[in-house]
């Protein structure tokens, strides 16, 4: 999916103009590690889902925060940093995973099943969010999960891989909403296995999003933050990265020593004739341009009714409780 052009002085030094319209503007740029190299390294702050909401919701001296990621990470800003004007790259850069739970739906199940305890994974709309109990990340999803008494029937929404394997490290378990990441969803495990007989000293790390198929053959599985952290930290030199390929330019740039090679995929399985499937199209809608464009003209802002806002924060605010 091509970003669509973007009207911009092709002389203009937009990294300069970047940072004169932070100031200007009193503004944090916020980026997830799936986001395109130049926007990267524009950010004040790179991170995964729980690191970002954690700086959107202690963001102090700024007005606006421009968040580069998909449109529910930046709703998660807005509902945690309500006072601040909060501008997104591209407002159509959406997620499949939010995009599966029809809330209607979600609500009725609720209704069907009372005695649940909602667990929904933080790639959600605030729609989701305000139908939820908790909120968690690929970071805490874990510890989420255990902090639920034993004995309460729990639905988690609304990717069904890393439910499925929070199944497996936690021992309960859960109903699964069928959602899944089509960036995710398309590794190979049948390749996965030809390419470590190929480089057997590889450490294969995954997120958990992947399909338990490949997840079987990771040596390592964790969040997108986890991952960086791996490769900084584990003997191994050479990985095999099984997750969104924009984290492998911060991990290259904290780790030069290490080899990184992206995890096989099966274009049948991803969007039509793809190139690219461990691209995410919705990530990469945003791009220097468009971030530029949404720090001048402090647009497209994202916006929400107060009752759904202050709905949506409370099981996120009982996930930040955690710690």
């Amino acid at each position: 999916m091509a970003s669509a052009p973007v009207a911009v002085d092709p002389h203009l030094d937009l990294f300069a103009e970047i940072e004169r319209l932070k100031r200007e503007r009193r503004a944090l740029v916020l980026a997830h590690f799936y986001q395109e190299p130049d926007i990267q390294d524009v950010a004040d702050a790179l991170g995964d889902s729980l690191e970002l909401s954690k700086r959107a919701r202690d963001a102090r001296d700024v007005d606006v925060i421009a968040f580069c990621g998909v449109h529910f990470m930046a709703e998660t800003a807005k509902i945690l940093a309500p006072d601040k004007i909060v501008v997104v790259p591209d407002l159509e850069a959406g997620c499949s995973l939010a995009e599966s739970v029809d809330p209607r739906a979600l609500a009725a199940w609720r209704a069907a099943h009372p005695e649940h305890v909602v667990v929904s994974y933080i790639n959600c709309t605030a729609e989701t969010k305000a139908l939820s109990d908790w909120i968690c990340t690929s970071s805490n999803a874990e510890r989420v999960i255990r902090a639920i008494p034993e004995g309460k029937p729990i639905l988690f929404v609304p990717d069904r891989h890393l439910g499925a394997w929070l199944v497996k490290q936690t021992g309960r378990p859960m109903d699964l909403w069928p959602g899944t990441c089509i960036v995710h969803e398309t590794f190979s495990a049948r390749k996965l296995v030809a390419m470590k007989e190929r480089h057997p000293d590889a450490e294969v790390i995954a997120h958990p999003e992947c399909d338990a198929s490949v997840l079987a053959h990771a040596d390592f599985v964790g969040s997108t933050a986890k991952l960086l952290r791996r490769v900084i930290d584990a003997p191994a030199r050479r990985f095999i990265v099984a997750t969104e390929k924009g984290i492998l330019h911060e991990m290259r740039k904290r780790a030069p020593g290490k080899e990184l090679l992206e995890a096989p995929f099966d274009a049948e399985l991803g969007r039509g004739a793809c190139s690219a499937c461990n691209e995410c199209p919705h990530m990469k809608r945003n791009t220097l341009e468009k971030l530029h464009l949404a720090l001048r003209d402090l647009a497209p802002r994202i916006e929400m009714d107060e009752e759904l806002r202050r709905r949506a924060r409370v099981p996120l605010d009982r996930m930040l409780a955690l710690g």
